[in-house]
């Protein structure tokens, strides 16, 4: 099992190594795992020139998977458009065909009181959240900043093909059988003709799938709704930019970004596993960062590109363990529990990793 490590930018190299560490005292353990390192992002950048180098791009494609850490920093924002850092991300995702963006919002019981909602609105949170991950208003041509009439005009186009919203929304049906059968489609459909075109092709999807309760929510109250009342959803399928935002915002129902992993995947199982925050240059190098969302993206690595289920539930418990003996990163801190750094956080999983075997 090949995978291509990517620690990027900021904190990633910090909360990757930590990742790295969880992934080997598994292969103590008989995963068989090679791992190799490249650049992508600003480090980049720094070394090659390139956001997404030839080098990486090979590994990345030779690999079973892909670890990110993070990219980016505001170091970078003055670079020409096509050199800065999210071009990386943006360009890996488009080459290797990673369409499908599986993001979960789980709340710990351990972190309700670190939710900036209500313990009684948050409880029990569980929600997945599919966005379709090559399409929309971050791809579509035209685009670019252009002069009309003498002053400059911003232009991007979203735009979706019938194919590119019917495999999502397999994806999307799938994941809702393994879980409570529910899929909430959202869009914008009273006001954009591209995501009426998305509510037709998703309704006619669910006819191929009628074991799962279909629902459609417009955007602007889809936003609403997981604040006023997040536990009425289960899977949400919806966009690019829907789902940038959404998955954003869901993930502060939970206490804080530092706990969120993701997978992308493509049409064969293949997949890039990042967490869903960014890379944070301010705490950079301080040994403070949360490398849980890091870690738990490995299980979702060994669960949906490698089949190692059980692998993949006992890095989940490890996790929860050391929630449970109030274990916490300064994002997570509250009083009574006890502060500790990233290394230290990683230490903690891998000796809850041991115990559990």
């Amino acid at each position: 099992m090949k995978v291509c490590v990517l620690p990027g930018d900021g904190i990633g190299p910090e909360i990757v190594g930590e990742a790295v560490r969880v992934l080997e005292a598994l292969r103590g353990d008989g995963i068989r795992l090679e791992m190799e390192t490249a650049l992508l992002g600003g480090c980049a950048v720094d070394a090659a020139g390139d956001p997404y180098p030839e080098e990486t791009r090979r590994l990345a494609r030779a690999a079973d998977a892909v670890l990110l850490g993070a990219v980016g920093g505001p170091r970078y924002d003055t670079l020409p458009r096509e050199q800065r850092p999210e071009r990386g991300l943006l360009g890996i995702r488009k080459d290797l065909g990673l369409f499908a963006n599986l993001r979960p919002a789980v709340l710990y019981p351990e972190l309700a009181n670190a939710s900036s909602l209500k313990p009684e609105v948050v409880v029990g949170l569980d929600i997945l959240i599919v966005r379709e991950l090559t399409g929309d208003i971050y791809f579509g041509e035209p685009r670019g900043i252009e002069t009309r009439g003498g002053e400059r005009v911003g232009i991007n186009t979203m735009i979706y093909s019938e194919s590119e919203i019917r495999r999502i929304a397999r994806v999307s049906f799938e994941a809702a059988r393994k879980r409570s059968r529910r899929l909430c489609s959202v869009d914008k459909m009273n006001v954009l003709e591209c995501t009426q075109l998305w509510r037709d092709v998703v309704t006619d999807e669910a006819k191929n799938h009628p074991d799962v309760e279909l629902s459609h929510m417009l955007v602007d109250n889809a936003a609403m709704q997981l604040v006023r009342n997040p536990k009425q959803f289960d899977v949400m399928v919806t966009g690019n930019m829907f789902g940038d935002i959404l998955s954003d915002e869901a993930s502060m129902l939970t206490g804080s970004i530092g706990m969120l992993p993701s997978a992308s995947l493509d049409e064969k199982g293949k997949g890039l596993y990042e967490p869903i925050h960014g890379s944070a240059p301010d705490i950079a190098g301080q040994g403070v960062a949360n490398p849980l969302a890091t870690i738990l993206s490995t299980a979702m690595m060994l669960r949906y590109t490698f089949g190692q289920e059980a692998a993949a539930a006992r890095v989940e418990g490890a996790v929860k363990q050391v929630l449970r003996q109030g274990l916490r990163t300064a994002d997570i801190f509250e009083a009574g529990m006890k502060k500790v750094g990233t290394r230290e956080m990683g230490d903690a999983v891998i000796a809850a990793l041991r115990a559990a075997n």
